[in-house]
């Protein structure tokens, strides 16, 4: 789909030299050939929000305020091209929050393409995930909302369409805006959520702020301000050092663990640089050493769980090199024929640069498997030069994509190789692109092995690769296991995301963390994550749940160091009161909930999931999106009902929970099965591909002048072989539905 995407903008580029800007205009449009110098068909997927016409006629490609009235051009656009609209204006709102960053942008596009008495469909693409969309056009609103699947979406007839909305590549969701007219302008605001980047002891904040050449209005008297306001709020109370920025930005305020920027300025071109900006949260005594403490919060009224909320944080500090556990790794990999090419090279380079890494104390051993295992060696093997020379030689021998997954045998055998000693941690990095029948059966095994084996358990890292594993599986292993969850959903991120899962999971510098005092919370205590996972020196630890009756007036923490030391604090409880704790952690606790409701078929949390989707606006399993039409003109109010107003159903956002047809088919994830055309379409198609291969080639105006000054004979000449060409067209097409029908 996103190669689809991007030659329908290719194509819209092409259709949009008809565009006559007038003779005056003091900056001419952006030059194709310029821009296929530079631009590759991969840079036509959006890099920051954007909106483009959705043309399925060329005819109607025209400046609506200056008409060139060319001659007509038949034919349709199959599929339809995608001209990027000039952007009149942006600005962005971004709010931090402990790890989280709520992102907020407002931005006016304009219909520059469509002829002034035509209509045309707008695609309105974010390159985010957990999204929220309202368009203001023509006398209509368009807000975005989520409403229950077993309730609310059953009361809507018309199934969801994909140009409605969909995924074009995995966070590049696009929905579409329907009829919008020529030289109108759309009020965009698009709202998400993102985590911030933690490394060496900084957070890191990317938005997605790079717009291309082409979405700049042509001419300098059009104004184009760009404007960027940063709040951040750390939660610890204590001072924030900034460290880098991609834009100029002006203090507006600081304070105690606040900070306030604005960027605002006139420019010539829209931004070619996503939005950067980078701190550290100091601890006020050390950032040395490790530091931590409790926000707790009040529900809201409008809060269907009344139950208090509060947050428990550790960071790792700064100076944590020399105190990570010795480790003792096995890899599990899978190797069945779904995982040939780009994921199994991806995953090979990532295992490759994760055995460098380990310490020469450290020990490791790989699993390879499909329906059957491969072991690299019986019993476990240190981390040096040779045992990963020689562990390289055998990956390149023996990870040969083929067969079908079975996750249960490599995974018993992993647990029963890692020993049972207390001088290091035991970990297990599961990698998989497949589902399989009995995952939940895996789960309580799992869950019953670790149990015997005490504190020093294995913790178990979980990777899924692909929409086809059961990603909800994934999490509730590693929550069992105390690890750590992540994942790729295309083969291009696999050994960036795989390599950063590894350095944080092998990073432990405080292993079985508790916090005490809670024991008479224990009846209405609700933790997320249930079980605390070890901190890493490459992420802080954040803990949030809720709670009834009296709260401890203090806290401490408690856990082991990497000299197997005791390590105990104080935690500093304070309120939060400007941070909204409920949707910092909205997205985590959706996940982790939907993975209990999963394991054990609970209904009860099903509804309490869809509650809090609804509640927060992040997207789940069991609600979905859809887009509500408002005429501006009519007393439309929230006291309307819902199903009285116009609703388009737009596709799934969840990832769902696994396919087991195609893991069985062992289908290579993201493989779709093309519909076959029917006869009339194809007759329709290759004469629409054929007329738009000619109105590419050759200039309307130009080939009017041309047959002006030709005598008789010539245009005589000229006719037959134009008959001759149509007739090629036409042996093509029969040759085209022949093939089909064979």
């Amino acid at each position: 789909m996103a190669e689809e995407f991007s030659s329908s903008v290719d194509y819209g580029m092409k259709l949009s030299k008809r565009i006559f800007y007038g003779k005056d205009r003091s900056v001419s449009a952006p030059k194709l050939q310029e821009m296929e110098k530079s631009e590759s068909q991969e840079l036509f997927l959006p890099t920051a929000p954007m909106v483009y016409a959705v043309i399925p006629e060329p005819s109607i490609v025209d400046n609506p305020d200056v008409p060139s009235y060319q001659p007509y051009v038949h034919g349709r656009c199959d599929p339809p091209a995608l001209i990027p609209l000039h952007m009149l204006g942006i600005a962005m709102e971004v709010d931090c929050y402990l790890d989280t960053a709520f992102v907020s942008v407002c931005g006016t596009w304009r219909v520059h393409c469509v002829v002034g008495c035509g209509r045309c469909d707008c695609r309105v693409a974010i390159p985010v995930g957990e999204q929220r969309v309202e368009v203001e056009v023509s006398g209509r609103s368009y807000y975005s909302r989520l409403v229950t699947v077993e309730g609310d979406a059953k009361d809507y007839e018309k199934p969801a369409k994909t140009e409605d909305g969909c995924f074009l590549k995995w966070r590049i969701y696009t929905v579409k805006i329907p009829k919008v007219e020529g030289g109108s302008n759309l009020s965009i605001k698009f709202s998400w959520s993102q985590k911030l980047l933690y490394q060496d002891g900084q957070f890191s904040l990317i938005v997605p702020f790079s717009f291309p050449t082409y979405v700049t209005p042509a001419g300098k008297k059009i104004p184009k301000k760009e404007r960027i306001q940063l709040n951040v709020n750390s939660g610890t109370g204590t001072e924030i050092l900034c460290r880098a920025t991609s834009h100029p930005l002006k203090e507006l305020r600081r304070q105690a663990g606040k900070l306030g920027f604005l960027y605002e300025a006139d420019v010539q071109t829209w931004s070619r640089v996503d939005f950067n900006f980078s701190y550290i949260v100091c601890s006020g005594v050390s950032s040395n050493n490790i530091f931590g403490g409790v926000l707790m919060q009040s529900p809201s009224l409008h809060d269907f769980d009344q139950r208090e909320m509060f947050c428990f944080y550790l960071f790792p500090g700064s100076n944590i090199s020399g105190k990570v556990f010795r480790k003792e790794v096995v890899f599990i990999v899978d190797i069945s024929k779904s995982m040939r090419g780009g994921p199994l090279e991806n995953t090979k380079n990532a295992l490759l640069a994760a055995l460098l890494n380990l310490n020469t104390q450290d020990s490791f051993n790989i699993i390879a498997f499909n329906e059957n295992t491969c072991l690299f060696s019986s019993t476990m093997v240190l981390a040096t030069k040779e045992a990963v020379g020689n562990a390289t030689l055998w990956i390149n021998t023996n990870f040969n994509a083929e067969g079908g997954t079975n996750i249960l045998n490599p995974l018993s055998q992993a647990i029963e190789m890692l020993p049972k000693t207390s001088g290091s941690i035991p970990l297990i990095f599961l990698i998989t692109d497949g589902a399989v029948e009995d995952e939940r059966h895996i789960c309580n095994v799992v869950e019953g092995h670790l149990r015997a084996r005490g504190p020093i358990c294995p913790r178990i890292c979980t990777f899924g690769i692909g929409s086809y594993c059961n990603h909800y599986f994934l999490q509730m292993l590693a929550q069992i296991g105390r690890g750590y969850y992540d994942a790729a959903y295309d083969a291009d991120s696999i050994a960036f995301t795989m390599q950063r899962l590894f350095t944080t999971a092998s990073s432990v510098i405080l292993a079985n963390i508790t916090i005490e005092s809670l024991e008479h919370l224990d009846y209405s205590l609700e933790l997320y994550p249930f079980r605390i996972p070890d901190l890493s020196s490459g992420s802080p630890l954040f803990i949030s749940g809720r709670y009834e009756g009296e709260f401890p007036e203090s806290l401490k923490a408690s856990g082991t160091l990497a000299d197997m030391s005791n390590f105990m604090m104080d935690l500093k409880i304070q309120k939060a009161k400007e941070i909204p704790l409920d949707r910092v952690f909205a997205s985590r606790q959706i996940n982790q909930l939907t993975a209990q409701a999963w394991l054990s078929s609970s209904k009860q949390l099903e509804e309490k999931i869809a509650k809090m989707s609804m509640q927060t606006g992040f997207a789940s399993e069991h609600t979905r999106m859809i887009l509500v039409v408002t005429d501006k003109g009519k007393q439309a109010s929230e006291s309307v009902k819902l199903q009285e107003k116009k609703i388009i159903v737009l596709g799934c956002l969840g990832i769902g929970f696994g396919n087991l047809k195609a893991t069985s088919e062992n289908l290579a994830s993201g493989a779709e099965e093309a519909k076959p055309l029917e006869g009339a379409d194809l007759i329709v198609k290759a004469a629409t591909n054929c007329c738009g291969m000619v109105a590419d080639r050759i200039c309307c105006m130009c080939f009017i002048q041309f047959l002006s000054k030709l005598n008789k004979e010539c245009g005589i000449v000229f006719t037959q072989l134009c008959s001759a060409l149509t007739c090629f067209g036409c042996m093509d097409c029969c040759c085209e539905l022949c093939i089909s029908c064979d």
